[in-house]
């Protein structure tokens, strides 16, 4: 029996759990029904008619949509405080071939360390690839899939900082990217989690709980999962401290209270942990 609050997912098998699943309908939220896997936890909201390429655009990143960054160029600051802790991360985690096979020094610790990487990138937003570009970074414009992984040949480290959420086909992103690890390589990603008691205190009002650009949302039991279907190991997981300019919280806090939000200067410096 399938008791009024569960439905049969409309695809045939989910990315953690590998089959099809029942899952129990939580709310609807910006017009998307939020769905819970009743095995792993794994939620998602059903918004199949979303265009990312049309959503992440520069207004994204300057203020002008209610669920992206306030501005984020002049947050530059505070948001390389942030990227330096996951690149030391990074340095203490990767098992690094020898420094002499690479040829650039990881941009965002230009001083910091003695490893060296060659960095290359794949930006869904043409917006902010042209950026990355204009200031001299290997970086396409695309979604990390076959042929844009193909352009930068086997890599020991791939990292993606609250990407997996947005997300069409996390599964197939990550095969993919996995495929492409040289061996004793290494994921680094990051995301909200969704089992956490603040998110299933907060349900529908999660500050993470913004679909259609949220479209997935993990669980510490289907990230497990999902790792053994990718044949990985999952190494460490974990609740680390995120350093956020205090633009982007006043913005998503007006947000939130339903007012618009203007970025000033003072704000977009200030990092908050």
């Amino acid at each position: 029996m399938i008791h009024a609050e569960t439905i049969l997912p409309s695809e045939p098998a989910l990315p953690a759990c590998g089959r099809a699943t029942i899952h129990k309908f939580l709310y609807n939220k910006n017009g998307c029904d939020i769905l819970r896997c009743n095995a792993c936890g794994l939620g998602r909201a059903e918004a199949k008619a979303f265009d990312p390429t049309a959503y992440y655009t520069v207004g994204y990143f300057s203020g002008r949509l209610s669920d992206g960054y306030a501005d984020y160029l002049g947050a530059e600051q505070v948001l390389r405080q942030e990227f330096a802790r996951t690149a030391d991360f990074v340095h203490l985690s990767c098992p690094l071939r020898q420094a002499s096979r690479n040829r650039m020094r990881l941009r965002l610790l230009p001083e910091r360390g003695n490893a060296l990487f060659e960095v290359s990138g794949i930006e869904l937003s043409d917006d902010a690839a042209t950026h990355c570009r204009q200031a001299g970074l290997n970086v396409v414009s695309g979604e990390a899939d076959e042929t844009n992984l193909k352009r930068f040949g086997n890599m020991d480290v791939i990292v993606m900082l609250d990407v997996v959420e947005h997300l069409r086909d996390p599964y197939g992103t990550l095969s993919a990217c996995a495929r492409k690890l040289n061996p004793g390589g290494i994921i680094v990603l990051t995301t909200g989690d969704f089992g956490s008691s603040l998110a299933r205190l907060t349900g529908a009002k999660w500050r993470l709980m913004t679909p259609p650009q949220h479209q997935w949302f993990f669980t510490a039991e289907s990230i497990r999962r999902w790792s053994a279907h990718l044949g990985m190991k999952l190494e460490r997981l974990d609740h680390p401290w995120k350093i956020v300019p205090l633009s982007l919280i006043l913005f998503q806090l007006r947000r939130m209270l339903g007012f618009g939000f203007a970025a000033r200067p003072s704000s977009i410096r200030i990092g908050v942990p």
